[in-house]
């Protein structure tokens, strides 16, 4: 696994509870050096970008996709009204695409559940209070059942964010491509069709399984 290379701060005496109301893990569970898996989502529960933070002190850095620093940065400040909180955007000389990633493409495409963040609560918190789009997501886990879950696959040809996962008639989209990492890549994939032979552009592709943000 790459080092995690810290793209934005946040630090100031509310920087704790900001982050608590914004983000859909439980902040305030952050041991000091360890990062923490979080989906920052709009109001309709769809995930803006994935965000890991790690607290220190009582500052907190988030690593998340560079092409979404802008859009990131700036919704955090329009939250951050009558709240003193700093941010401070850091120049990070590394990327670490070695975990599912949410990108620019593939913003605002899907919900916690579609990317496992559900499942023992590894970047969802059911119990630690408001942030946007935590309705949506709280009545999905209480109320519904994911049809989509997120999946490691191989293939030996480049594939890019959104390329769509299809069974043998390739106007059938059972799937949809979040990045790619060496010859791995990873998509979300209807629970229903998991068993099933897939392919993108015509070319097969192996499914390695549920992707795993744990280890």
């Amino acid at each position: 696994m790459l080092k995690r290379i810290p793209n934005l701060k946040v630090s100031g005496k509310d920087a704790s509870s900001f982050l608590q109301g914004q983000l859909s893990n439980d902040i305030t569970k952050i041991i000091d050096g360890e990062w923490q898996l979080n989906a920052y989502c709009q109001h309709q529960g769809r995930i803006i970008a994935l965000l890991w933070v790690q607290k220190q002190g009582n500052d907190f850095y988030l690593d998340f996709a560079p092409d979404l620093q802008e859009v990131v940065h700036n919704r955090l400040k329009m939250f951050a009204l009558n709240t003193e909180v700093i941010f401070s955007e850091i120049d990070a000389q590394a990327v670490s695409i070695d975990r599912p990633q949410i990108t620019l493409a593939t913003s605002e495409k899907f919900i916690p559940q579609d990317l496992n963040l559900d499942i023992d609560e590894v970047g969802v918190s059911f119990t630690k209070g408001c942030y946007p789009g935590q309705e949506v997501v709280a009545r999905v886990h209480y109320l519904g059942k994911p049809k989509r879950r997120l999946y490691q696959f191989e293939c030996d040809f480049k594939v890019s964010p959104m390329d769509k996962i299809t069974l043998e008639d390739p106007t059938k989209s059972i799937g949809m491509v979040l990045n790619q990492v060496k010859s791995h890549f990873f998509a979300t994939l209807k629970i229903a069709e998991e068993n099933k032979t897939f392919f993108i552009n015509n070319k097969p592709v192996k499914c390695l399984g549920l992707a795993d943000f744990s280890s």
